[in-house]
């Protein structure tokens, strides 16, 4: 379902939709790259958190990688996984997804 270092052989990106799209629809949810979530990181947010997806805490000084990548092993691909970098942070397995809503 997703691009990770063991069927990229750890060489960078892949187009999208070339792997099956995950139970809701869509595509590259997991590998390929990693994307930046607008939520900040809180290493014991959310086992203090309240409620179904918090938000994370209200400010801090890195944000939240989820997804892994294309040089992750399987494990780290997957959406409850999280990693952390300061905003400024780059390479070339990070990436995010622009969303539209109505």
């Amino acid at each position: 379902m997703g691009w990770y270092t063991s069927n990229t052989n750890d060489t960078g990106t892949r187009p999208v939709r070339q792997k099956d799209p995950n139970g809701l629809g869509l595509y590259d949810m997991s590998g390929n790259v990693y994307e930046w979530c607008s939520d900040w990181y809180g290493s014991n947010y959310y086992a203090s958190s309240l409620g179904q997806n918090p938000r994370g805490p209200d400010s801090g000084s890195n944000r939240v990688l989820r997804g892994g990548s294309w040089s992750s092993n399987a494990e780290f691909c997957r959406s409850a996984g999280r990693n952390d970098f300061t905003p400024d942070f780059r390479n070339d397995d990070l990436g995010f997804r622009p969303v539209f809503v109505p």
